[in-house]
């Protein structure tokens, strides 16, 4: 069987032998000869926009690949219609589908050679859902289009459903992770970077920590071994979203002092609330007794939930006080949350 070559004096390719030969500058989809298709991060083309019912496409490019076929490249260098939107239901909602199509004789016998856009109305229902260009097309989705009943508002455009293609080892931003990853893949899930290991996705990309700086201290404080909650405006809490790990690193310093008595004791501690509940304790706390301390306590907590939001709060805790500021303080705080990767 003949090996395709591209550019190489003197030797002709089909269509099909280029496109397969092209495949090699697209990002993998995980079987041979197969790419991935999609528009190119940060490429504005291609997008769909409504004026009233009148469907538009803007300019732009796109590579669109089918099983056996390699990959078409297709240019659209002005805008180009797609139609007008089918009427409203009189009581359901519809989900329609435009999309970017290859006419491909030799592959769907259309008897065209040519790509356009399309517009393909979906069904109205209860539970609607964008529709499936039927038959052998060769194509890729650009946006769905929300159609509410009669006298239920305007559509509107979601282009959620267009995918992005990067040339091969890039980084690809994608709402949910690459099927068939291969050892070293990498792709962007709009939080974090993600690489896969060969059994799972690990976050790599620098996770920016949190940080809050103690302000002041009351000048009255609670006192009686009670954990006691700093103001916003003393010390503020810190919130953050728990990274895909589910991992977080917390970390409290300050400057404790409380010499009101040879056992009188003063905490520099703190609560977490949301995705994880945990009260002030000696393993998330410094202290000083009859004394003075500065020091920093770092502790790991994992098993939380991803995406899910996570408070800290720093507090105090006083056995009981003398002059405050000298006999007895929590001064130069600082809080630290920090994102763990896997």
């Amino acid at each position: 069987m003949p090996v395709d070559v591209w550019a190489i004096d003197g030797l002709t390719l089909s269509g099909l032998e280029t496109r397969q030969t092209q495949a090699a500058t697209v990002m993998a989809d995980g079987t041979a000869l197969g790419s991935r298709s999609g528009v190119r991060p940060g490429d504005p083309g291609l997008t769909v926009t409504l004026s009233g019912s009148t469907i538009t496409v803007s300019a732009g490019v796109a590579t669109v690949a089918y099983s056996g076929q390699g990959v078409y490249r297709a240019a659209f260098p002005t805008a180009t219609g797609a139609g007008t939107v089918t009427a409203a239901h009189a009581s359901l909602t519809r989900i329609d589908l435009v999309y970017l199509r290859i006419w491909d004789s030799t592959v769907d016998a259309s008897g065209l050679y040519k790509a356009d856009v399309v517009y393909l109305a979906g069904t109205p229902s209860s539970t609607p859902s964008a529709p499936t260009p039927a038959g052998t097309v060769v194509y890729m989705p650009l946006a769905t289009i929300t159609v509410p009943p009669s006298g239920g508002g305007s559509a509107s455009v979601s282009t959620a459903v267009r995918p992005y293609t990067v040339a091969p080892g890039g980084i690809l931003p994608a709402a949910a992770a690459p099927s068939a990853p291969y050892v070293g893949q990498y792709y962007d899930d709009g939080t974090s970077l993600r690489r896969w290991n060969g059994s799972s996705w690990r976050t790599v990309s620098p996770l920016t920590p949190q940080v809050s700086d103690q302000v002041g201290f009351p000048a009255s404080p609670v006192v009686g071994n009670i954990n006691t909650d700093f103001t916003s405006g003393e010390w503020p809490p810190l919130t953050i979203v728990v990274p895909p790990s589910g991992m977080v690193r917390i970390t409290i310093g300050a400057a404790v002092n409380n010499t009101n008595g040879s056992t009188s004791t003063a905490w520099a501690v703190w609560r977490a609330s949301g995705a994880l509940t945990e009260g002030a304790s000696e393993k998330v706390g410094v202290s000083a007794a009859g004394s003075r301390t500065y020091a920093s306590r770092q502790v790991i907590r994992s098993g939380l939930t991803p995406g899910a939001s996570l408070t800290i709060t720093p507090q105090y805790n006083l056995s009981s006080a003398g002059a405050i500021g000298t006999v007895t303080r929590v001064s130069g705080g600082q809080l630290i949350v920090e994102p763990m990767p896997g």
